[in-house]
């Protein structure tokens, strides 16, 4: 039986490109069984045609292009009736402002509710090899730099208790109000990337940032992986 995570690297290798285009991200993260939202890669010059209800996010697909939103290359909480038109804005505004760069096609993705916003790295260290990370998500890591780290792979009660490390821990188990975030689904992503870092040494670097935490499960809304030979 074929490995679909391996399929996915090869594939990226074979056509030289260190980094998965995101749609290539997300199918992995899937086939580790990660939880994504729903999603639909369009292929340039494709009509959108996606199996799920809106609003969408729409973000450009290019080799090229890492900050999708310095060249306008994200759109937000787009209905039904305005996706096709608005795909081909996006691509133009990516066209005008990143002319050099090579379009592969828009993901388009359901718009995931909101939650508490954490984020699940890994990274290579060439001495200790796969190390895990967990913290707060989206622009707060880069604020307080509250985070917890692992080498991998590490079982559930450890990636539990990497949660529980973080100073940010009191907002995920309920504060003022809040509804206490699912800790198991939490650790369980973090267990599984561990697990990717340990059995395929092509990946290089991934982080899922963010993986929004809800009160039942998460949801790995943006993810990126790297790879090495």
């Amino acid at each position: 039986m074929s490995d679909p995570i391996n399929s996915i690297i090869s594939k990226a290798l074979s056509e030289g490109r260190k980094a998965l285009l995101e749609h290539e991200a997300l199918e992995l993260a899937r086939a580790a069984e990660i939880p994504t939202p729903r999603y639909l890669f369009t292929p340039l010059g494709s009509r959108p045609e996606p199996d799920f209800p809106p609003p969408y996010v729409l973000k450009i697909v290019s080799p090229d292009i890492i900050h999708k939103s310095d060249v306008g290359g994200v759109r937000l909480n787009i209905g039904g009736d305005e996706l096709e038109r608005e795909v081909g804005e996006l691509v133009e505004t990516v066209k005008r402002n990143a002319p050099n760069a090579e379009i592969t096609g828009v993901l388009v993705m359901e718009m995931a509710e909101e939650g508490v916003e954490t984020l699940v790295g890994l990274t290579r260290d060439p001495q200790f090899g796969p190390v895990v990370a967990f913290g707060l998500g989206g622009i707060f890591v880069e604020i307080y730099r509250d985070v917890s780290f692992r080498l991998a792979p590490i079982p559930i009660e450890e990636a539990r208790e990497m949660i529980r490390e973080v100073k940010a821990y009191k907002i995920l188990s309920g504060y003022r109000g809040r509804p206490p975030a699912d800790i198991d689904a939490l650790a369980d992503v973090i267990v599984k990337v561990s697990q990717l870092g340990d059995k395929y040494p092509e990946i290089m670097e991934m982080d899922i940032n963010p993986l929004i935490a809800y009160p039942r499960g998460a949801l790995a809304v943006d993810v990126r992986v790297i790879l090495g030979e």
